[in-house]
């Protein structure tokens, strides 16, 4: 009888401390990690959900010295990228400096938006350093390698691998696209005009069109900066932001069309401000859970009553598409989204 007795106080003790546990949470809740972070980048390695933001620096007290006057102080500071990985979109561990300026010689501040890509077991990180202002200055969007994606990162190239303002684009935002055929396309460019480039397999430059040219323009309406695209049932999104991105008004649009090339019909907003959630909603990436129509708007936005361009979080809310493909304007939340394991 006593040792029945003790097994069931052992039992009873087994059971409140099982109850005393954090319950591992159902939803990741909005911003998803913390930090002034934007522009984020995400992507799925294997088991693993992954996130790339820019660290959003706010103004600080120093600069260097050979900047010329007038430059936000912020870009100073923004020299590094770190990176973010999780199993689930809901816990997230942190990967501080995959990407330092240290490690590219040539980059110097303004390190933005950036874009990855797996391929032949290797990691492939694009970048925008510098915020050059035009064709003389040292910067643009540049490549770093790695064998893992939680880096280190290195400089692949030695130099940019744009670096002047074709068709008036400034070298930034950067994102990948892999078509169906399995061609890789350089979508890039600020100061409201976007570029398209057909990358070599091996990302070291770029493979010119059937007419001579390398840099297509494919600049839809209303587009300012933070291309995007990807293909649903055989047709090409392509997403981007506009408006202001240290104000309110920033936002996301989209376009359809059935080549990466165009032309594009716009279709509107789908994700903009919510004076009950945020402000100031854009630069986003899209993700699908493999295997599924299930599909997810990474993007920042600025917290309610916060007046200062730099602060930006990370959030995740769903992205849903109604019968005729039309992307459904997104609902913001603070709960975020639930798990959604690999």
């Amino acid at each position: 009888m006593k040792n029945l007795i003790l097994g069931a106080a052992l039992l009873a003790g087994s059971a409140a401390a099982w109850a005393q546990q954090p319950a591992k949470p159902v939803a990741g809740g909005n911003p998803v990690f913390p930090g002034w972070y934007a522009d984020p980048e995400a992507a799925i390695f294997g088991s693993q959900y992954w996130i790339y933001p820019t660290f959003s620096a706010t103004v600080g007290d120093t600069y260097p010295a050979d900047e010329p006057v007038g430059v936000r102080k912020a870009y100073a500071q923004q020299v590094f990228l770190d990176a973010f990985s999780s199993p689930d979109l809901v816990t997230w561990t942190k990967h501080p400096h995959v990407l330092d300026t240290a490690s590219v010689h040539w980059a110097k501040r303004a390190l933005w938006a950036p874009a990855i890509v797996a391929k032949a077991g290797k990691y492939y990180l694009f970048f925008g350093a510098n915020d050059i202002q035009n064709d003389q200055q040292r910067g643009g969007i540049g490549v770093a390698v790695a064998d893992n994606p939680a880096g280190p990162f290195r400089d692949y190239l030695g130099h940019p691998l744009v670096d002047k303002f074709y068709n008036h684009a400034q070298p930034i935002d950067q994102f990948v696209f892999k078509d169906a055929d399995g061609k890789y396309y350089l979508v890039y460019g600020g100061w409201q005009h976007c570029n398209i480039a057909r990358l070599k397999d091996d990302f070291t430059g770029f493979v010119p069109f059937a007419d001579g040219t390398t840099f297509r323009p494919i600049t839809p309406q209303g587009y300012v900066e933070g291309p995007v695209m990807f293909r649903r049932r055989g047709k090409c999104y392509f997403m981007w932001s506009e408006g202001d991105w240290t104000g309110p008004d920033y936002s996301v649009a989209y376009a359809v069309g059935d080549s990466p090339f165009g032309p594009f019909r716009r279709m509107g907003k789908v994700l903009q401000q919510d004076l009950r959630i945020g402000t100031g909603a854009g630069h986003h990436s899209v993700l699908q859970k493999p295997g599924t129509d299930r599909w997810f708007i990474v993007y920042h936005r600025h917290p309610l009553g916060d007046a200062e361009g730099n602060h930006r979080v990370v959030c995740i809310d769903e992205m849903r598409f109604d019968k005729n493909g039309r992307i459904q304007p997104v609902k913001m939340t603070t709960q975020g989204v639930r798990a959604q394991p690999l």
